[in-house]
């Protein structure tokens, strides 16, 4: 029995389950599930990892899958696919890992070359920890507290934590730019950091909060100036906090507006201490900023 026969074999209140044979259980959502939906769309942005994972392995990783939607005229299944590989186009190639149920233009064990826009998941096992298994991490926050222990005895010594989120650290993505801002912060640099800093969107935030007080464009603009002077006269003088050798991830959203998401970001540390904060991220021409810290 392979790792994958292991998954999903709880049922959950939120989603419908299948059962099969020797198979993991075929768990269906509806496709406006925000978990899942945000679990497919977060694989998707940090494929790059397990594919730089995939071609050079560390030594303390053992296991590499990666999830596929395949579609069968008017049938779609999400697939596991195991020993997966990608050709120079950048094009998937994998083992069928379960014995599929909604379609028939696949079968168990079979070899199969798909698109890798199909992409729907991806897990690395490291060091024991799941890392990805984004999907898994979202039918795990389904489950009720007597179901979670069960599951996660089902996984043997899979340890399902926070894990790791490898999103690119660049202004493409609210996380990406929380992670550049933090390696800025590792680098001591600060015009760098500023970067990733908005103050005129922060003054704007703050101030919409405040009642009885104009938010005239030339308030906005002292606010913001106020602002960016203080940030940069805390980081002389406590200096740049540090997160070398800390691993972060990243498990929620929450939508403000177009321009304004919450990202709850959790940092485990090298004695395994945690910390978690909630930054306010904002969508600027220039890319997604970092406002500031969430009461």
């Amino acid at each position: 029995m392979n790792l994958l026969t292991k998954l999903f074999r709880k049922r959950t209140n939120k989603s419908s389950v299948r059962k099969r044979k020797n198979q993991p259980d075929v768990v269906d959502f509806s496709k406006e599930n925000d978990l899942m939906n945000w679990a497919i769309e977060k694989a998707r942005l940090t494929l790059h990892y397990f594919e730089a994972s995939l071609e050079n392995p560390k030594p303390n990783q053992h296991y590499f899958s990666i999830k596929v939607k395949i579609e069968d005229g008017n049938n779609t299944e999400h697939i596991w696919l195991i020993e997966p590989s990608f050709d120079q186009e950048g094009n998937l190639f994998g083992i069928v890992g379960n014995e599929p149920i909604d379609v028939t233009n696949i079968k168990y064990d079979q070899k199969i070359g798909i698109d890798r826009e199909l992409i729907s998941d991806w897990m690395i096992v490291e060091q024991g920890r799941l890392i990805g298994g984004y999907t898994i991490r979202a039918i795990r926050d389904t489950l009720e507290s007597h179901q979670l222990l069960d599951f996660d005895k089902s996984l043997g010594h899979l340890i399902v934590d926070e894990g790791e989120d490898h999103f690119m650290p660049n202004g493409d993505t609210p996380e990406g730019a929380i992670l550049a801002l933090e390696a800025a912060y590792n680098q001591d640099n600060l015009e760098n950091a500023l970067d990733y800093k908005d103050f005129k969107a922060e003054a704007s935030l703050m101030l919409n909060k405040l009642e009885n007080i104009p938010k005239t464009q030339d308030i906005i603009k002292q606010t913001a100036e106020t602002l960016k002077l203080s940030y940069i006269a805390a980081l002389r003088k406590e200096g740049m906090p540090k997160f070398n050798h800390v691993q972060r991830a990243f498990p929620k959203r929450e939508r403000i507006d177009d321009n304004h998401i919450i990202i709850t970001e959790v940092c485990t540390y090298p004695d395994h201490g945690k910390s978690v904060q909630r930054l306010m991220t904002y969508k600027s021409e220039n890319g997604w900023k970092v406002l500031s810290i969430v009461d």
